[in-house]
């Protein structure tokens, strides 16, 4: 069972303003796929904060896998693509490839999805759309992947034979 964190990138949601969705949404997902959620946090569409949330994760908490949510639009304040390319060791485009080919058919908007995919260390980070709608569809396209990315990355699975 991977252990996953989830941040939920707002700038209305870490003041108070507004409910966090999208978030939950995720998590809601990932009980139903039986993976464990080990940390749950909301930062403001700041890059700096973003990029040192997720350098934290990364070194101090026992995940394997961050998915974020929200800021991967076009607004000038959608930053968490540059946050998160700043923590990237290997960048992994087929995942967020996939994302957007597999959501276009139903929802041609979620072309402008700037989210990425990247490997820190043994950890893989996943940006997310920010609304719950999109976060359940992409969901359904990456869960079936999520183990195996994540087992390969800790040395656990070379190719497809899992390591003696």
């Amino acid at each position: 069972m991977q252990r996953v964190a989830i941040l939920t990138v707002s700038d209305r949601c870490s003041n108070g303003k507004q409910e966090d969705l999208s978030g939950p949404a995720i998590a809601d997902c990932l009980r139903a796929s039986e993976h464990a959620l080990a940390w749950y946090g909301i930062v403001p569409d700041e890059q700096e904060e973003i990029t040192d949330k997720l350098k934290y994760l990364c070194e101090f908490v026992d995940v394997d896998i961050i998915l974020t949510t929200g800021g991967t639009g076009l607004s000038p304040r959608d930053v968490t693509p540059e946050a998160t390319l700043q923590l990237a060791d290997r960048v992994v485009p087929g995942i967020a490839e996939a994302m957007r080919a597999q959501t276009a058919a139903q929802a041609p908007r979620s072309m402008l999805s700037r989210g990425v995919v990247v490997a820190h260390g043994h950890k893989l980070i996943i940006n997310l759309p920010g609304s719950p709608k999109a976060v359940r569809e992409c969901m359904c396209v990456i869960l079936p992947v999520l183990d195996h990315a994540a087992n390969v990355l800790k040395g656990a699975v070379r190719g497809c034979a899992a390591t003696p």
